[in-house]
């Protein structure tokens, strides 16, 4: 009797062990989209309150104080398939990006714009390459449009994999 008490326990434990990692992805992923969406509603309110023209530069600005880890924001103009700023990739703004598609023939950038015409906020999934990588990863970004401007501003990050 007591070696079967002793086996229930150890498996009551073990099943609370998963339980509690997996709790432990999910919260993590969660948090990585709750920085995400911080870190956008931080930008936008720099744009009512500053101007977009400085909000703009430092979200342009690597080294800037838009950049939190592997978390970066970027914007862009509502009416256009293009980009207004973006720390790591200059060489993308102002160009027409409306043939840039993910892996999966995703036209992502026109759902940024799309998002913030029609929603006003919300997230975009699409398959883009980790840096460094060349195969594409889940990426979900959190766009928002900055109120009385014609643009938005965007975060995104690559979920953990969830683990079977």
């Amino acid at each position: 009797m007591r070696n079967k008490s002793v086996t229930i326990i150890t498996v009551a434990v073990l099943t609370a062990a998963v339980i509690i990692s997996a709790s432990g992805l999910v919260m993590a992923k969660d948090d990585q989209a709750a920085k995400a969406k911080a870190l956008v509603e931080q930008g936008v309110r720099m744009a009512v309150a500053d101007g977009e023209a400085k909000t703009l530069i430092a979200i342009g600005d690597p080294k800037g104080p838009f950049i939190d880890g592997e978390l970066y924001l970027f914007a862009g103009p509502l009416d256009m398939i293009a980009l207004s700023a973006h720390p790591y990739r200059p060489a993308l703004v102002g160009r027409d990006l409306s043939k840039f598609k993910d892996s999966q023939m995703f036209s992502f950038i026109a759902d940024f714009g799309k998002i913030a015409r029609e929603d006003g906020a919300g997230w975009v999934e699409y398959m883009w390459p980790k840096p460094g990588a060349n195969e594409p990863s889940l990426k979900r970004t959190y766009i928002m449009k900055v109120p009385g401007k014609n643009l938005y501003i965007g975060c995104g990050f690559y979920p953990a994999p969830v683990k079977e």
